[in-house]
């Protein structure tokens, strides 16, 4: 069983929803992100923060990664100052990971040798594992001279794909290929698309082609709270479409 928590739908600029983030529970407890405001709902959602040992970035615009520099900040002080452990942390995204996380890590004030080990991975289109869970990321298409990744995540059976952000692709097709459920990138409305992002119907096609159980609508705009989304979805996919919510739980 593969246990997610939505901790961020939404943007950036979204007034009622957390940026994008989702904790993925299997025989690791690690994120899919980490946008602004959802280090407040991992907290909300009960899980130990610092037992969170894998974190996945899909790319580094900063409303999918902000809430990392909060987050590594407490777990500094969290060991240094208030006598507490955490087991080493291992931070994995697209090429140009290691070269941002090394810069924060070396100016940002306390971040330098922190209390605990932290190794940083980078990764392309080859599956890598993680205890029992594997993990397959994919270069999907989202802004120009950016290295996008989204992540299929399988274990016991079951496969969640996540599209990060991402336009329509063929590799993100591959990706979701019969998953469980699909998280997929619905930034827009079908009728007021918008570059780099997908949006309702396109989330639909894609959860079609790739025949998912699932397809849950998430990363949100305002603009996509205007209009159904749902029904645009459902226009191409005939399978059960969900709207995410922050702190919704899935299981599959």
């Amino acid at each position: 069983m593969i246990r997610l928590t939505v901790l961020g739908s939404g943007t950036n600029v979204h007034p009622t929803r957390a940026a994008a983030g989702y904790l993925l529970q299997t025989d690791q407890t690690f994120l899919l992100d980490f946008g602004p405001r959802t280090l407040s709902n991992l907290i909300k959602s009960g899980v130990d923060r610092h037992s969170i040992t894998h974190i996945l970035f899909s790319h580094f615009h900063a409303d999918h990664f902000a809430d990392f520099i909060p987050f590594f900040f407490d777990a500094v002080i969290f060991c240094k100052y208030q006598g507490g452990t955490r087991p080493p942390l291992t931070l994995i995204g697209p090429h140009g990971t290691a070269t941002l996380m090394r810069s924060m890590m070396t100016t940002f004030p306390s971040f330098d040798r922190p209390p605990f080990r932290v190794t940083i991975r980078e990764v392309a289109d080859r599956s890598i594992r993680i205890g029992e869970t594997r993990i397959t990321p994919a270069t999907v298409t989202h802004a120009p001279k950016l290295h996008c990744v989204g992540y299929r995540v399988e274990y016991q059976g079951h496969a969640v794909a996540y599209s990060g952000d991402s336009q329509y692709c063929e590799s993100l097709v591959r990706l979701c290929h019969e998953a469980d459920f699909a998280v997929l990138d619905c930034s827009f409305p079908e009728n007021r698309p918008g570059a780099g992002h997908l949006h309702a119907g396109l989330c639909g096609r894609v959860a079609q082609e790739a025949g998912v159980n699932q397809l849950v609508l998430s990363h949100f705009y305002p603009i996509a709270e205007q209009y159904d989304v749902r029904a645009q979805a459902k226009h191409y996919f005939p399978g059960r479409v969900r709207i995410a919510r922050d702190l919704l739980k899935l299981r599959s």
